[in-house]
């Protein structure tokens, strides 16, 4: 096993999970869980789409503040946002404050309440057949886009998703148990 999935709490995991207390926490508990549900997707949807171009450990310690702004990510409830939401939501400091973002947040709710098919179902429609894939070594063998999150950000581009391109997907992929990218040697890893 590598030194560097070791923590200081001697608990060997992904190495990018000991960087921080909050990573550990989120990388034993979430990280590469299967998750249902709508509005636990469509967070994490949301999410992943806010840290876009961000670090991953911003998000997750304003996490609290995004449920609270964006109605516990209630779709039904975004979807009804209007223009004095975004401008409540654009002051709020707990937030990222990025409109282009929460637009897209907004926009990605009304798309689910014009699905044909469950938010669950369509999504985990991408999912590649967990027997096809090799556990990753070390993180550099894990892809940031594959063929299914590729497939995955055109078809929701399609339904008019917004902010949804092949990597953000292939981090809700990850996010959400699609697909186990956890190393060789962490604990998670079976």
């Amino acid at each position: 096993m590598s030194a560097a999935l070791l923590g200081s709490d001697g608990i060997a995991r992904c190495a990018w999970g000991n960087t921080a207390p909050d990573y550990a926490a989120y990388h034993d508990t979430e990280w590469g869980v299967p998750l249902h549900g709508e509005a636990a997707l469509f967070e994490r949807l949301s999410l992943e789409a806010f840290q876009s171009g961000l670090s991953w450990l911003t998000i997750l310690r304003k996490r609290e503040a995004f449920r609270r702004a964006f109605a516990g990510f209630d779709p039904d409830r975004v979807a009804e946002f209007g223009p004095a939401d975004v401008e409540r939501l654009l002051g709020d400091a707990g937030i990222v404050r990025n409109r282009a973002k929460i637009l897209a947040t907004i926009t990605n709710a009304r798309a689910i309440a014009e699905l044909d098919v469950p938010l669950d179902e369509l999504l985990w429609s991408f999912a590649p057949d967990p027997e096809s894939r090799v556990r990753p070594a070390t993180m550099a063998d894990v892809p940031a886009v594959t063929p299914e999150s590729t497939a995955m950000a055109r078809a929701l581009k399609k339904r008019g998703f917004a902010f949804v391109g092949p990597t953000t997907c292939y981090a809700l992929m990850q996010a959400t148990g699609m697909v186990d990218d956890h190393v060789e040697g962490c604990f998670r890893a079976v």
